[in-house]
């Protein structure tokens, strides 16, 4: 049986979509090495690399076209069923603690900020009902 000749067009976009999904193996194994290399890092660069694959993990955006959920979709895998393999060994919490954590001092700034434009816009008030 002989092989259709294909067009230099189909040729080339099967070598495109070869191509994306050799980098989306790519990016998936190197946010699993990550993760496993740099579990409870003791220094600032191991603690934010594994911080980076986390939270590529952890996403939910499909804006970027590397991110996890659009190479998952590009492998044909679950991202449940990633999600729940590569994050397996975090410790429990870690990361909505860590989140915890930055949602308060954000809650805390943004109160700060409310107060001082606050009593700066009541101040203004007070002084243009005086002239």
């Amino acid at each position: 049986m002989m092989k259709p000749i294909q067009s230099d067009e189909a040729a080339e976009a099967l070598a495109i979509s070869g191509s994306h999904v050799a980098l989306a193996k790519g990016v998936l194994a190197q946010a699993k090495e990550d993760l496993r290399r740099f579990r409870g890092a003791p220094d600032r660069v191991g603690r934010e690399m594994y911080r980076d694959a986390y939270s590529w993990v952890a996403s939910n955006d499909f804006a970027w076209p590397f991110s996890f959920l659009n190479v998952c979709e590009a492998l044909g895998l679950s991202p449940e069923v990633q999600r729940a393999e590569l994050l397996a060994d975090v410790p429990p919490g870690w990361y909505s603690r860590s989140r915890r954590m930055a949602q308060t001092l954000s809650t805390s700034f943004r109160g700060s900020l409310a107060r001082v434009f606050a009593a700066r816009s009541g101040a203004l008030a007070n002084s243009h009902l005086a002239h």
